[in-house]
């Protein structure tokens, strides 16, 4: 069985030395690169199964590199930055980064994340069946079962649930779900999207005000597990 291969994309060699070695140890084939033009080089060689990218890169803005890497790049890229304001996760999120973790990190939870992208990498969405716990979404016939109960949900409700469902463990920011459920005019509309992800969680959660399945992410947007 071929390991699966991870591109770090960071220019500190002590950030490089740290996850090459607790990547390897964790049964991963490691590639590194110390600026975006080369990381970019080495991504469109060895096409890795999920990319590590720095934001501070001393050539191209990590920005830039993530939106370069989106036009041909469809596997999953972790963000690494020392900058956790909420208006640059926003912006890495909606140019398409798939999660992103703040220097100084924990390994066992940045592992944790680059595990759930794999699987994500891996799951085959096509299946008709999408089961997450209690709740069990029949994408050909469009049923929706909680704990084996068929529920209504109208019809924007439904593309809410399969949207978050087919994104299961990415964050997704407000702006790119007011985009793909409602189009470009309700961007800024979040209000709009609390108050269907409110009903959708009343029809779906155990108890709603203590989600399990959809969750909230600060100022950002949903996760959804």
């Amino acid at each position: 069985m071929n390991k699966e291969e991870i591109l770090i994309i960071d220019d500190e060699p002590q950030i490089r030395k740290l996850l090459e070695i607790n990547l390897e140890s964790n049964g991963y084939k490691v590639t590194q690169a110390d600026t975006a033009t080369m990381g970019i080089k080495l991504a469109a060689n060895h096409q890795p199964d999920l990319i590590l990218l720095d934001i501070g890169l001393p050539d191209i803005n990590g920005q830039d590199v993530l939106k370069e890497l989106r036009t041909w790049y469809h596997h999953s890229i972790i963000i690494l930055s020392v900058i956790e304001n909420e208006d640059n996760i926003v912006t890495a999120l909606d140019n398409g980064a798939s999660d992103y973790v703040t220097k100084p990190f924990r390994v066992n939870e940045l592992l944790a994340r680059i595990r759930a992208c794999l699987s994500r990498n891996n799951s085959n969405i096509q299946n008709s069946n999408l089961l997450f716990g209690n709740i069990e979404i029949d994408l050909v016939a469009r049923i929706v079962k909680n704990n084996s109960e068929i529920i209504k949900l109208t019809s924007t409700e439904y593309k809410l649930l399969v949207l978050f469902a087919i994104n299961e463990g990415r964050v997704l920011t407000h702006q790119y779900i007011l985009k793909e459920i409602w189009g470009i005019g309700y961007q800024n509309d979040t209000q709009y999207l609390r108050v269907f992800v409110g009903t959708l969680r009343k029809k779906i959660e155990i108890n709603s005000n203590k989600p399990i399945h959809i969750i909230t992410e600060s100022g950002v947007g949903y996760r959804f597990h």
